[in-house]
């Protein structure tokens, strides 16, 4: 009995100091698990000490954008992350003194300031506030514009110059309140830094490569990323050649992410703008801009219609004046000058001549020189109507002068002798039988032979109604035949070429 109970003694202390072994090891693990904690949040201070110590006064943008730039925590692969569901896509500049639109101006729930556009973006009835989709980054775009100018009068090619902005959210590129750098000077970080693959489509070319100097990239202090790039485009316009010069040349271009659908990037225009802003200085050679429109790309004449897509509409207008001065009104002029040889006289061959072929020939040459500059189509245009008509009228006074000529100097009736300022009278025709000669001119009292007097031709005098039988209506002198084809002419020549002018400009103005 003795044994046993040693035994259950014994028995009980292996117990006990089971359990002492484990509370001594779960006690160790603990104070190792406190330790791993406590070094842990001591390292993050020291990180965040330090972190914090970058945009302390004295630092530099370059050591700001090095520690925010760090692959560590940056990566330019990456599209920005999309936090703010309300971050405007329609913001005013960062440094506009009244700031990003207030998020609590307007509701984004409220359904009564909502409406859906064609490319599913919300918008408010605020007039700076839109908000976009969940998930989708959202750039802002405008473009100012700096210089316009063609080649010549005549061409379909404008070269436009302008400044691209871009501006967009990325708050991985936030940086603490205690920097004195309103917005930091990123340019020499271009490379490292997240930017939208933004392309031209439906332009003409490049005028010169990009480079470092047409750019700025600005990064303030709330994460927004402003990106700025000179540009000069050459155009390729839409013009209807078939009426110039009184066609308004449509130019345009647009831009669209090559590589990021509208579900990741949608591009707005910046403030909801309706046209371009231009600059001060603008300068324009031989381009006449009229009107100008920013908008979306349309569905149906987009390149790819799962893109977001932003396209500007520059219509010119050629210079009238211009035209008029070098084309219209030197071709009037030449055209009307030949309408003087209808005043001189028939006879006057040197002078008609010199001046219709001159006329003639000052025409080929304006026409010439001029048409040399203009675009060559296959249909027919307004200019090849106002060469073609305006020879013809030319060509015509040429054809009238011959004419006349020709005819007053056709010769007469061998039995007819011309007396100046007197009609016609016949000589050497043989005496009818009882009657005066064929043509000649009788007194009251002669007799003249009659037939109606009855089945016997009788005699009479010649007042008793028998002389318009025996006159034969005499021809026209072909002198007076001359000069009366001169008078048609002086009327019918300008009265023609005045009605053409009238239908030309109304005509083609009014399809313009």
């Amino acid at each position: 009995m003795g044994w046993v109970a040693l035994g259950r003694c014994a028995g009980g202390g292996g117990r006990l100091s089971s359990v002492l072994s484990l509370s001594l090891t779960s006690l160790a693990s603990s104070l190792i698990f406190t330790i791993l904690c406590i070094l842990t949040l001591a390292l993050t201070l020291v990180t965040l000490v330090r972190a914090e110590d970058i945009f302390e006064e004295g630092k530099s943008d370059k050591e700001i954008l090095d520690n925010l730039l760090l692959s560590t925590r940056y990566d330019k692969r990456l599209l920005p992350p999309v936090q703010d569901a309300d971050f405007c896509c329609g913001m005013r500049w960062p440094g506009d003194a009244t700031g990003l639109s207030n998020r609590s101006s307007t509701s984004s729930n409220d359904p009564k300031n909502q409406y859906k556009n064609q490319n599913n973006n919300h918008y408010t009835s605020h007039q700076h506030l839109r908000t976009h989709l969940r998930g989708t980054l959202t750039v802002n775009v405008s473009v100012l514009l700096l210089s316009l100018a063609s080649p010549d009068e005549s061409s379909l090619k404008y070269e436009v110059e302008f400044l691209l902005q871009q501006q967009w959210y990325d708050p991985r590129l936030r940086y603490s309140n205690r920097s004195q750098y309103e917005y930091l000077n990123a340019i020499h970080h271009y490379d490292d830094i997240w930017l939208p693959d933004t392309y031209f489509i439906m332009h003409g070319d490049f005028k010169d490569p990009l480079i470092p100097v047409h750019f700025a990239l600005r990064i303030y202090r709330n994460g927004t990323v402003n990106y700025l790039m000179r540009r000069h485009l050459i155009l390729s316009c839409q013009g209807r050649l078939n009426i110039f010069p009184f066609d308004d040349p449509l130019c345009s271009f647009a831009i669209e992410s090559i590589s990021y659908e509208q579900s990741a990037i949608t591009y707005v225009w910046k403030n909801d703008e309706g046209t371009l802003r231009k600059s001060p200085s603008l300068t324009s050679l031989n381009a006449y801009l009229i009107k100008n429109q920013t908008i979306t790309c349309p569905i149906k004449v987009s390149w790819r219609g799962n893109y977001s897509c932003l396209k500007v509409d520059l219509i010119f207008t050629r210079d009238r004046a211009f035209y008029f001065t070098t084309v219209f009104i030197p071709g009037i002029i030449l055209v009307t000058s030949s309408f003087i040889t209808f005043w001189l006289e028939w006879n006057a061959v040197p002078a008609r001549v010199m001046i219709g072929v001159t006329t003639m020939l000052n025409f080929f040459t304006t026409s010439n020189g001029f048409r040399s500059t203009l675009p060559v189509v296959s249909n027919l245009t307004a200019m090849n109507v106002w060469d073609g008509v305006c020879m013809c009228f030319i060509y015509a006074s040429l054809l009238e002068f011959v004419c006349v000529n020709y005819v007053g100097r056709k010769r007469p009736m061998h039995n007819v002798v011309y007396r100046p300022g007197e009609n016609p009278v016949t000589q050497g025709k043989k005496k009818r039988e009882g009657g005066p000669p064929t043509g000649a001119t009788t007194g009251p009292n002669e007799i003249v032979t009659c037939t109606n007097c009855g089945p016997n031709p009788c005699t009479h005098t010649t007042t008793n109604g028998c002389t318009a039988e025996l006159r034969k209506k005499e021809p026209p002198h072909p002198i007076r035949v001359a000069k009366t084809i001169d008078v048609i002419a002086r009327i019918t020549f300008p009265v023609a070429y005045f009605m053409f002018l009238t239908f030309f400009f109304i005509h083609y103005k009014g399809t313009s």
